[in-house]
């Protein structure tokens, strides 16, 4: 940096011809410019300035070398504008991990691409804990508490996995009024494809030696063709509450077994810690507390 600086005081000298306006310029005295210039010159070995008592004129190579010097500054000053307009537009690659109910709010997340189109979402579905620093991610969305002390989090909110079923097919199959009555439903299970593990109902009386002898109508290994049976009057499924706001707004699907079901889960974001997160990141997080839950 101590060249770039007798570069600049240089290219100052050269276009003003003055020492002494250079000096008053940059605040420092005319013979410190001079100096500054005679060191240049002994690390080029190279006279770039004729100087008299009166005049500074550049000589031949002199002249040379201020095109080249006015190039390199123009380039640095460039760059440097680059790298501040990065730092005040949000825009760039953005990595991000989601839990496999992230699918469900894919709604959200393309309302957030629409509004900030210069961001490129990268995005990860795994129920797995990812690390997030090592495998390069910009944010993750995760539930349960976080233990990584390398990592700021921020509460997005709560949800709850809700039993529902479509009117036609409690119409048809009965509504259940106790968690034993599912034994003689159609069950739509979620299997977790990280462990293999099939999900435990959020149900008091009914515990998880018990849920071997649901009724299996079908097992999928994401939520989107539990969401969509249910829908069609195939069974009834467990959904994040998140998901299906609409489906329940308009009666499309009914809750039961309210009065067993006391779940509550916590979604939150995590980033790396950072005095300075890019501009991407802070709308990113921003956007999901405004707008996930």
């Amino acid at each position: 940096m101590e060249s770039l600086g007798a570069l600049d005081i240089f290219v100052r000298v050269g276009e003003s011809r003055s020492f002494t306006a250079v000096g008053q310029q940059l605040g420092i005295s005319a013979s410190a410019v001079s100096k500054a210039i005679a060191r240049l010159e002994d690390k080029l070995g190279t006279r770039l300035f004729h100087r008299s008592t009166r005049t500074v004129t550049l000589t031949p190579e002199g002249i040379t070398f201020l095109a080249r010097c006015r190039r390199i500054l123009g380039e640095l000053e460039q760059a440097q504008e680059e790298l501040a307009q990065s730092q005040r537009l949000p825009r760039g690659k953005l990595r991000v991990s989601l839990p496999s109910v992230g699918l469900l709010f894919m709604p959200q997340v393309a309302q957030f691409n629409r509004q900030y189109p210069d961001i490129e979402l990268e995005i990860d579905v795994t129920d797995r804990l990812v690390d997030v620093i090592e495998e390069g991610f910009d944010a993750v969305i995760r539930t349960g508490v976080p233990k990584d002390s390398r990592l700021t989090a921020r509460t997005l909110g709560t949800y709850r996995r809700v039993m529902v079923g479509s009117p036609d097919y409690l119409k048809a199959r009965g509504v259940p009024t106790s968690p034993e009555d599912l034994l003689h439903h159609r069950c739509l299970l979620y299997r977790y494809p990280s462990s293999g593990k099939v999900d435990v109902w959020p149900l008091g009386g009914l515990g998880e030696t018990r849920f071997a002898d649901l009724p299996d109508a079908m097992i999928a290994n994401t939520l989107e063709p539990l969401l969509v049976f249910a829908v069609s009057g195939l069974g009834i499924a467990c959904l994040p509450d998140i998901a299906i706001r609409h489906h329940l707004e308009t009666g499309a699907l009914v809750p039961v077994l309210e009065a067993f079901n006391d779940d509550s889960t916590t979604l939150r974001v995590l980033w790396p810690a950072s005095k300075h997160p890019s501009p991407k990141l802070r709308v990113f997080v921003d956007f999901l507390t405004d707008n996930l839950i």
